[in-house]
């Protein structure tokens, strides 16, 4: 049979060039509207992510300079996640979402990074224990900043081991200053008054019990040398040692070098 004569057939096929045209003009008419300048982007609105905070860091200059608020393309056409890595390119900048608000705008809510400390290399640790870049002296601007030191991944256990210091610390209002976990994962601490706490590994009794132990008998022993301490052997299963200015260095080390007989003059 000639499929010209097949009246169903060329029914079919004269419904699906229909919907082919109609689809076709569907699209010229999505791609001409989307082209219309009231879709252009007008502005980008830069925010803070976290309600009632304002941005401290990050400022719409700095993101000129950077690039990260270029605008390209139009409200349907912008690359969300393009301008979203530029953004998080930015220094201060932890994390950034991009989104439309119609009809021609762009809105970014950034979180920036909350500086706790310096490390041992220069970059500042946020709250959240990561390194970043950034500008010291800005986030020193109000106040010096902790130092901390430690094995190469280990920046959040060394910045929560200084924000527990920090507060069991408190009641005796000294503030750690500076805490090093060393390649043997030895811990040491240095005061804001010049102590030197060596708290030694996490084992045996916890460190964190070591450091309540201490804070509860400081204050009577410091009465009774009358005098602050330089150092604090915290490593001890059942007490503490403590040296002063001027004492006795009864180490091991010390005893050796007074031991040994005096050089004769030639």
């Amino acid at each position: 049979m000639n499929p010209w004569h097949d009246v169903r057939l060329l029914n079919a096929v004269s419904n699906g060039l229909t919907a082919l045209a109609a689809l076709w003009l569907l699209a010229a008419a999505v791609v001409w509207l989307m082209q219309r300048p009231v879709f252009a982007l007008q502005q980008v609105v830069v925010e803070s992510s976290a309600p009632n905070r304002p941005l401290q860091y990050v400022d719409t200059a700095l993101l000129r300079a950077n690039g990260a608020a270029r605008l390209s393309g139009n409200f349907f056409t912008v690359d969300l996640d393009a301008m979203r890595g530029r953004f998080e390119q930015v220094p201060w900048v932890r994390r950034a979402q991009v989104r439309r608000i119609w009809p021609n705008t762009i809105r970014v809510a950034l979180e920036e990074h909350r500086p706790v400390a310096i490390w041992s290399d220069g970059r500042l640790v946020n709250r959240q224990g990561e390194l970043f870049l950034a500008n010291v002296a800005q986030a020193e601007a109000e106040g010096a900043l902790p130092e901390l030191a430690g094995p190469p991944g280990s920046e959040a256990e060394v910045a929560r081991r200084w924000a527990e210091l920090r507060d069991q610390l408190a009641p005796l209002s000294l503030r750690p200053e500076a805490v090093t976990l060393s390649a043997r994962h030895a811990w040491s601490v240095r005061l804001d008054n010049g102590t030197v706490l060596m708290l030694g590994r996490e084992q045996g009794l916890p460190i964190a019990d070591r450091v309540s132990r201490w804070v509860a008998l400081y204050p009577g022993v410091q009465a009774r040398l009358n005098r602050e301490v330089v150092s604090v052997d915290l490593r001890h299963p059942n007490g503490f040692a403590v040296r002063a200015p001027g004492a006795l260095d009864t180490s091991p080390a010390a005893r050796a070098a007074h031991s040994k007989p005096p050089k004769r003059s030639q």
